[in-house]
């Protein structure tokens, strides 16, 4: 699923794909805010995108969970990324979950032209599964930090989002309110006892 065309302005594919992946509340916007923010130091030119129908704190801005913002260009689809990066240095790309799924297709191709792609998304949906086009960048990325949040349950490391409302739909926009961070065994004994309640 690759795109077919070749980068012009740079064939030795001298850039790379960094991903950020990790569960809700884990800090995975504020480190990739963290380095966009020393490239920026270096004088580098920065183009941050996000998707569309992410809306939660501000319809423009990438914004963390501790209220750090920076401009960015909501999209529709992935490949309009293409269209839009122009001449840069840094590509960032936030929520990549919610994506589609040319996505990795795309940031291999703004790498072959020499950029630095930092992506930062969930890796896994609130059942636990693989979220989205996460799993291709995390295996076509030169590098990948996984981050955690803290179990609200037990305290420890936490690397499942747990939606506490009903709704079933794989996408809910939400924050604490809809979600809680839990580790492997809260997040078992939680869906251990929502299959008794439901049998």
């Amino acid at each position: 699923m690759f795109l077919e065309q070749t980068s012009r302005k740079n064939q030795s594919g001298e850039g790379w794909i960094e991903v950020i992946c990790g569960s809700m509340f884990s800090g995975k916007t504020e480190e990739l805010l963290r380095r966009i923010n020393r490239a920026r130091i270096a004088k580098q030119k920065i183009k941050i995108f996000k998707p569309m129908v992410d809306v939660r704190y501000h319809e423009e801005d990438v914004v963390s969970h501790d209220k750090r913002a920076i401009v960015s260009t909501p999209v529709a689809k992935s490949t309009d990324i293409l269209e839009i990066a122009g001449d840069v240095d840094v590509v960032g790309i936030d929520e990549a979950q919610f994506f589609d799924q040319e996505l990795p297709d795309v940031c291999n191709e703004l790498a072959n032209r020499g950029i630095r792609v930092i992506v930062a998304g969930l890796d896994m949906d609130f059942k636990g599964k693989p979220f989205g086009p996460m799993p291709y960048l995390m295996a076509i990325a030169e590098y990948v930090t996984k981050v955690h949040a803290i179990c609200v349950k037990t305290g420890k490391l936490a690397n499942f989002s747990h939606r506490i409302t009903e709704n079933s739909e794989l996408i809910e926009l939400g924050e604490s309110a809809h979600y809680e961070p839990l580790s492997r065994k809260a997040f078992l004994e939680v869906v251990n006892s929502k299959g008794k309640t439901n049998a």
